[in-house]
Parts: structure tokens; sequence; C-alpha cells
């Protein structure tokens, strides 16, 4: 039988944790600054006022927005939320950060496309560490261009100093668009069928995506900040102009084009994440495909994808699978509306068909031939 004793060498009093106290701790010392962020509320009220929509109750700047539908009678709402991406780093580098803003809308606009869908209003996040006033106005005075462009109104946002979650100076971008439908219909009125015409509609360089590799390819991911700055501002040949101005070109919206073109219109592929064959086969049932010839658009394709291939040896199946390769979207319509798409829409080119798929899966469904003439 044993006897459990208590020794008073091994009695040893429990730590106190006193806090540290100090009058001069403030929260702006970790990084968050409430005063800098409060005068920025007026700012952004005076932006988001100028991208409004009548249905918009109430302002910018409370907890919450409000949006009025009864202007419609049986709405299914659309909605989508995207991001920006390491462009974003990009745009840091070059000091150039109005124009992420009209990426992110621009971004969203074309995701709402897909489903028919008018967009009505836009919210954005704005995610930091040690952006100034100035720099964080630039970025929703582009978030407000976009959304006046396109007809919404930029309802609210949020933005947040995160000194311990983000490198000094960098900042990550994302919102949400919601869009409506009126009676509940979709834009897939007729089914697609094999023998209807692709159509592409021609992109302005990277829009929002690929910039990991981009970076990589280009130098810009080199760990001293001024070799980065010197291949960021450097006037490229191939291009014919800065690298900067290639890369931070804004994302093309596609809503004043296709609009009215809707009712022509069998189904939309964004042309995003996963190139033009990962995103053509989320647009077609199952059991078609599509056989595209890249030498359709290759001329008119931006030389910013040479020159990633080229500098980053990167292969030509590669590239197809990151970027959008020169076509930001692609629209499936029957041949007998083909032409006038092919007339009302700037710069629509005619890329191909849909055919059977054949047994092939998932973006092996879409065949691009002669890939090497686009890049």
């Amino acid at each position: 039988m044993s006897t459990a004793t208590t020794s008073d060498a091994r009695v040893q009093a429990a730590p106190t944790l006193e806090p540290k106290l100090s009058s001069a701790l403030r929260y702006a010392a970790t990084g968050v600054d409430v005063d800098a962020n409060d005068r920025l509320i007026p700012r952004y009220r005076r932006l988001a006022a100028a991208a409004s929509r009548p249905e918009l109750a109430g302002e910018i700047g409370g907890f919450s927005g409000a949006f009025d539908l009864s202007g419609y009678e049986h709405p299914t709402l659309v909605a989508s939320t995207d991001g920006v991406g390491t462009k974003v780093m990009v745009a840091t580098l070059a000091g150039r950060l109005d124009g992420v803003g009209r990426d992110l809308v621009n971004h969203c606009i074309n995701d709402l496309l897909p489903a028919g869908a008018e967009p009505l209003f836009f919210l954005d996040y704005l995610a930091c560490n040690g952006l100034g006033e100035e720099q964080k106005a630039a970025v929703v005075a582009g978030i407000a261009t976009a959304c006046r462009e396109g007809g919404l109104a930029l309802l609210g946002g949020e933005t947040a100093d995160m000194a311990d979650l983000y490198p000094a100076g960098e900042f990550d971008l994302a919102g949400t668009i919601v869009g409506v439908i009126e009676g509940g219909g979709t834009l897939d009125r007729e089914p697609i069928a094999a023998g209807d015409a692709a159509i592409g509609l021609p992109s302005n360089g990277l829009h929002t995506n690929g910039y990991s590799l981009a970076r990589e390819a280009l130098g810009l991911r080199a760990r001293d900040p001024n070799a980065r700055r010197a291949h960021l501002s450097a006037h490229a040949d191939e291009l014919g102009e800065p690298l900067a101005d290639a890369l931070l070109r804004p994302h093309r919206s596609y809503l004043a084009d296709l609009r009215p073109q809707l009712p022509r219109i069998k189904a939309l592929a964004h042309v995003t994440g996963g190139g033009i064959a990962g995103n053509l086969e989320r647009a077609l049932p199952e059991g078609l495909g599509a056989e595209l010839d890249a030498r359709s658009w290759a001329a008119e394709a931006p030389p910013i994808f040479g020159l990633i291939r080229r500098r980053g040896g990167i292969s030509i199946g590669e590239m197809f699978r990151v970027f959008n390769m020169g076509v930001g979207m692609i629209a499936v319509a029957a041949p007998e509306h083909a032409e006038a798409l092919l007339a009302g829409v700037h710069g629509a080119v005619r890329i191909g068909a849909i055919a059977p798929a054949g047994g092939r899966a998932g973006a092996d469904r879409v065949h691009i031939s002669h890939m090497e003439a686009a890049g």
C-alpha cells in the first residue's frame, strides 16, 4: 500500500502573469491607424456616390448596405466572388494602384455574364499592411469607376489593416458582385448542339490570371526590389511599351459588347484560370466538346504571351493551361446567329465549333489545334 505525500520541495508557486502596461501603447503602433481610416470614410462615400443606382437605400459607411428589388416582379439573384491575385504585387511594385480596382470589378462583371444576369451592386474587401490614405483611396477610386461604367452600385466594403499578416507595403483585394435575372430565366435558352459556332472575344493581356507564373518568367520575383523595378519599368521592344503597361492593363469588361447580343447567344465562357479549354468545357453539356484553331486569333493576340513564354522557357501546353492566350470570353451561338454576332461585337472572331466529345472528359473535351501560332 502506498501513501501519497507532498513535499515542500516539490511545491512551486505558479508564476504570476502580470500584464505589461504602458500608457504609450496605441493601436496605431501595431499597424492599425483608426484615425486615418476614419478620415477615409468621407472620401469613400464620395466615390461611392458616383457609382450608385436608384434602388440603393442608405449610404456607404454603415454596418451593411440595402438594395430595393421591388421593381422586379420575379427576381433571381446571381452572385460571384473573386480577387485580383498577385497582380496587386505588380501594381505595388510599379506604384500604380488605381487599375487593380477596375480589374476586380470587371472580372466579376464578366463572371455574371454567362448567367445572363444584370449587375446590380458590388462590395469590396481591401486588406493591407502599411498602405497610405492616398493609396487606399486610389484602389477604391478604381473600383468606383468600374462600377459606374458597368452601371452597378458600390454598396459598401471593408478596409482592414493587418500588419502581422501581410508584408509591409503589400495588400490583397477581393470583392463580391450581385446581379439579377428577371423571371428566373437563364442564358441557355436553346440547347447547345454540335455545329454551333464558338466565337472568341479578344483579351487585352493577362487580365487577372497567371501572374505568379508571369512574374517568375519575367524576373519580377527576384529578391532585389531594385532589380524587380528595373525589369518592370524597362521598355520591351517585343511589346512596343514598358513591361508595366502590358502587365497592368485593366481586365476588359465585356458587358457593353455582349448585353445587346444575349438573345443570340446560347452560352458564354469567361476565360480565367484554367485557360480556354478549362473554362469552355464548363459551359458545355456532357457529350459535347469543341474543336478550336488558334490560328484564327493568333495575329491579334497580345505579344505579352510570347514574351512570357520565351523568357520563362514555358511549354505551349502550360501557357494554354494558365493564360487566356488572347481570348477573354467565348460565346456559343447557332450558325444562323453567328454572322450577326461577329458583326455586332468589335474584334469578335470565329475560333471554332462545338463538336461531339468523342469520349473525352473535362478540359480534354476542348481540342485546340496550332497552339504554337498564339504563343
